[in-house]
């Protein structure tokens, strides 16, 4: 099928861009699109040779993105996959008569046999650790105790326990997956570890079960039995019985947990635990785009307790979110408050203050790095005092912002720059083509653009004075930043029909006429015209759709 459709046209062609149509575009505005480039790049309206061969391969190119978009089934598979899914193997047993929906399964199909193929290579790991620091010396510090201790002068801070755990899947057949995992634990000198060996299987779309078996040094052989199941569309229940052998016996346990939707965001969870620390357990957790909402209620032994949590999640690139929670049980009450941040693409940094009766106050750091979490519990004091809450509050703050400005921006900054300069590498000749495909466009518009000047001349209608595609740099903050530009203001005036001019919701870079001059980078289009004998001027994201001419974009005369 690509074959049959041309390969000369590079991965990244915008075939709705380059004819300037909507993505809902009609036969006929498809048609009528067409029909005006085929005008304007037909080799035939050329005498001068080198123009006939630029008219031909822009023509060419023109009339293969119409070709894809003008067949319902090709146009669906571009519009859900793009080029590389005309060309994906296994589409010449797709008959020509399915409808997109039926594409769309076929397509899915095949994406499932690929990814069995590749299924004995994929691994999941996950990995915590945990390291707990005892810092009460800073504040619980009793002076006369060691003054005639040496270096008694500085705190101790010690590290009292340590957790590491690991987890890898390895996907065995297409409903079949083992699952490794193991862990090494220590607390004030004493430890142990633990290692487990579970086998999940997909019984049906509805339910999957797993049998456990694990083994460790502190305590005896575990064989565990896990099942899950979906009761409705909005319900489902999962059941978990373990059987734990140790010196003391044979210790059984059970737990079960029934969840249903109770609307789109919500969930409702009821749980019951019998065995060691047996307990019944009912929550509600909320979950929108904009915050997260928990209540909680355990009635068990030994604790019972009540809990209420909310988190804020402010729609910044950084993904910022802040939360709080208070938890009062038979063991005291903990009142917690924090905030975690995106500092890098894959990794997030949080850090959370816990003041309780009788806990002390805590400060909890945690920083996720892709499937990895690291967790660094610090234990302040053991009593409210009001100078360990304020350092744990300030202190990860003025830390944080510290590192922000003079370490984690100028690395990103760099890391971004490097990834610009190997992206502007790689696409360098595609580039070069598309510049020169765009500079050759602009050679066959002139005298289009001549004839379509003198009509809108005559009838004082919309003439483009200048307009320039590509990087802007407004903001004094990145006024060292280069502006990366191109003259588009013969391109813009091609378009141009019966004193209007009307671009659609996509990349500008694939217009006719038009090239990418800063890979990667934002990009807007600034145009300067004149309307009925008065300037207008306007700034348009690269994606954003444009309609001139408009009377907000006059320029006033006072300006």
């Amino acid at each position: 099928m690509a074959a049959a459709l041309g390969e000369e046209a590079p991965d990244n062609e915008d075939y709705y861009s380059l004819l300037n149509v909507r993505r809902e575009a009609s036969q006929e505005e498809l048609k009528a699109a067409y029909r005006r480039l085929c005008m304007l790049y037909h080799p035939d309206k050329h005498r001068d040779p080198e123009l006939k061969i630029q008219a031909e391969q822009l023509f060419n190119l023109v009339h293969q993105a119409y070709e894809v978009l003008s067949d319902p089934q090709t146009r669906a598979i571009y519009d859900i996959y793009g080029r590389r899914g005309l060309e994906m193997e296994g589409w010449e047993v797709v008959e020509r008569r399915r409808t997109p929906a039926e594409i769309r399964e076929e397509f899915e199909r095949l994406q499932r046999e690929r990814e069995e193929r590749r299924l004995q290579q994929r691994t999941n790991p996950k990995g915590t650790i945990s390291v707990g620091i005892d810092a009460t010396d800073l504040f619980d510090r009793y002076d006369e105790e060691y003054e005639d201790v040496p270096g008694s002068s500085f705190p101790q801070i010690e590290i009292n326990k340590m957790h590491i755990s690991q987890s890898i899947e390895a996907p065995l057949t297409a409903t079949d997956t083992a699952i490794l995992s193991g862990s090494l634990s220590t607390q004030n000198g004493n430890g142990g570890g633990s290692i487990n060996l579970a086998l999940r299987r997909v019984t049906s779309p509805k339910g999957w079960g797993e049998l456990e078996f694990g083994a460790g040094d502190l305590q005896g052989p575990l064989f565990g039995l896990k099942i899950f199941r979906n009761l409705t569309p909005r319900c489902f229940i999962t059941t978990n019985c373990a059987l734990q052998f140790s010196s003391r016996g044979i210790r059984p346990g059970l737990t079960t947990v029934l969840a249903r939707n109770l609307d789109k965001n919500t969930m409702g969870y009821l749980q019951w635990r019998w065995g060691i620390q047996s307990a019944m357990n009912t929550s509600i957790v909320r979950d929108t785009k904009t915050s997260h909402f928990t209540v909680a209620l355990q009635l068990g032994i030994p604790h019972s307790f009540m809990m209420i949590s909310y988190q804020h999640k402010f729609q910044d690139e950084d993904q910022t979110r802040v939360k709080g929670s208070l938890k009062a049980g038979f063991f005291g009450t903990i009142v917690e408050y924090g905030a975690e941040r995106k500092i890098s693409r894959h990794s997030i940094l949080g850090a959370t203050v816990s003041v309780g009766v009788p806990q002390g106050v805590s400060l909890k750091i945690k920083l996720n790095r892709a499937s990895q979490t690291y967790f660094f519990p610090v234990h302040l004091t053991d009593q409210l005092l009001p100078s360990a809450v304020f350092y744990a509050t300030v202190g990860p703050l003025v830390i944080y912002f510290a590192m922000h400005r003079l370490i984690i921006k100028p690395y990103l900054r760099a890391q971004k720059e490097k990834e610009l300069e190997k992206q502007r590498e790689s696409t360098a000749s595609d580039v070069q083509q598309k510049k020169q495909e765009a500079e050759a466009a602009v050679r066959l518009m002139q005298e289009s653009v001549r004839r379509i000047i003198e009509a809108e001349e005559g009838r004082m209608g919309l003439i483009i004075v200048n307009a320039w595609y590509g990087k802007f740099v407004n903001d004094n903050s990145r006024k060292n930043e280069k502006v990366k530009v191109i003259d588009v203001t013969v391109p813009l005036q091609c378009l141009v029909k019966d004193s209007k001019l009307i671009l659609t919701e996509a990349s500008k870079a694939g217009l006719p006429g038009f090239y990418d001059p800063c890979v990667g980078e934002e990009k807007s289009l600034k145009v300067l015209y004149q309307f009925r004998g008065v300037l207008h001027q306007v700034m348009s994201a690269d994606s954003e759709a444009l309609r001139i001419p408009k009377q907000s974009h006059r320029i006033d005369a006072d300006s």
